[in-house]
């Protein structure tokens, strides 16, 4: 089946407004919940296979994730999906003036492949709550995932309300050349730019999140030690492929020394002395992009880690002493377990420097200073964000997630997540009875002065 002829059928089974009951999009979200329990098995032997990642892993940042999305969808959808009355202004008096969340009908998700499970089903179920048909397109770079969520997908969910379409390049291409109501797409800046101007062609709204060079704040103020805890974890989870690890650490020159030892001491207790040999610890994705990493560390900068196996594609948690903005690690988003370290003389100074630079999807600052936080939250322009943590706020179903500027547009997660998927129409029902005559011709002094009076 050709991907015009899915995309005709799901246009003809929205057009039957099968999917538009709330009753059907609760069934539809209950069944995708009940696919992945049956599937986590072999989605997380599949997430092993592709990225070597561990089953804590996997379910912790990915299976689990979902799992909670579409427990919150289930918990709010009902009141996300109803009316929402407006204050009906004077001239408008026995009118009723409300917003009516409505899906924007056929849906392309494309995902990435660094977390598969994660990025293709939670933005699917937040489609499907709104009431969308959707057409998922994961990664040919995680091809036992792909496989395994076809195959669920197959399973679940009949063709016209979701269908998945694996492949490469020529397939995107495809599937791009078509008119869809809505893109939801995750990846790299550079696909994203192919995305936006492919969508261009039809007008079609995109949802894009992207990366960049996620800053990691650290101020003299801050827990030396915790902090370094939670900055190991969160760059070296899935071995640094991740779009919200921190990039970069931007630490207070008179705490510097100290972070290094707290960051090397971290690594050892949580990978082992040996993280290479230790099973729980990820690989990267290809060749290509191992290659690519290695070539991103500075043996001289290296004061931990840079050993490397080739034919397990690891590298080990690696850390950049004395970097500066011209190394090659800071001249692209880094996307893999190499954590530079620049320093920094005052907090003021920071604003004007990360201005400069591209928009980050996230900042994290570690400080237990309130005006620094306050200044650098509200200074620097970022997706998202943590204090004194990282990459957790994508957890939280409550807040939207998604970048700004180069790092992204639009957000999801939770009730974003079903705004994401939806266009809010905005309705006057004007009631019969009284009709007032002044906004009609002949314009009359009269007419202009209640005019006045009713719009000023």
């Amino acid at each position: 089946m050709t991907t015009q002829a899915i995309l005709e059928a799901q246009r003809a089974y929205f057009q039957t407004g099968e999917t538009l009951p709330l009753a059907f999009r609760i069934s539809m979200q209950k069944k995708l919940k009940a696919a992945i329990s049956k599937w986590s098995d072999r989605l997380g032997k599949a997430l092993e296979q592709d990225l070597g990642k561990s089953a804590m892993e996997g379910f912790m940042c990915e299976t689990g994730l979902v799992q909670g999305e579409i427990s919150y969808l289930l918990r709010h959808i009902r009141h996300m999906a109803r009316e929402r009355r407006v204050i009906t202004p004077i001239p408008q008096t026995f009118s009723r003036c409300y917003v009516k969340p409505s899906p924007m009908g056929n849906v392309l998700i494309m995902s990435p492949w660094n977390y598969p499970v994660l990025l293709t089903l939670s933005p699917l179920a937040d489609a499907i709550a709104a009431g969308n048909t959707a057409i998922v397109k994961p990664s040919a770079y995680s091809p036992a995932t792909s496989s395994a969520m076809e195959a669920m997908l197959k399973e679940t969910f009949p063709p016209e309300f979701v269908a998945v379409v694996t492949g490469g390049r020529a397939e995107n291409q495809d599937l791009l050349a078509q008119h869809f109501d809505l893109i939801f797409f995750t990846g790299s800046q550079r696909v994203g730019k192919l995305v936006m101007a492919s969508a261009a062609r039809y007008l079609t709204p995109v949802v894009l999140e992207l990366g960049g060079k996620s800053p990691c704040i650290v101020d003299e103020t801050a827990d030396i030690e915790l902090s370094a805890r939670r900055i190991v974890w969160g760059k070296f989870l899935n071995l640094g492929q991740t779009c919200v690890a921190p990039d970069y650490i931007l630490c207070q020159s008179s705490v510097k020394d100290r972070l290094i030892g707290a960051l090397k001491k971290e690594i050892t207790r949580q990978f082992g002395a040996k993280p290479l040999d230790n099973p729980d610890y990820g690989r990267i994705v290809n060749e290509k992009h191992f290659e690519r990493v290695l070539g991103l560390i500075d043996p001289a900068k290296a004061v931990c880690g840079g050993e490397s196996r080739a034919e397990t594609r690891q590298i080990a948690p690696t850390v950049l002493d004395n970097a500066d903005w011209n190394d090659a690690a800071m001249g692209e988003e880094i996307f893999g377990p190499v954590l530079p370290v620049l320093t920094f003389e005052t907090v003021n100074e920071l604003p004007a420097l990360l201005a400069n630079k591209p928009k980050p999807l996230a900042l994290y600052v570690f400080s237990k200073n309130k005006q620094n936080i306050e200044l650098l939250t509200s200074r620097c322009a970022f997706g998202g964000g943590c204090v004194n943590d990282v990459v957790i706020h994508l957890t939280v179903p409550g807040m939207a997630f998604g970048g700004v500027g180069e790092s992204g547009m639009g957000g999801y997660h939770g009730r974003d997540g079903f705004k994401a998927f939806s266009h809010e129409k905005s309705i006057v029902d004007k009631k019969l009875f009284l009709d007032l005559p002044m906004r009609y011709q002949p314009f009359t002094k009269l007419n202009e002065t209640l005019l006045h009076m009713f719009l000023r």
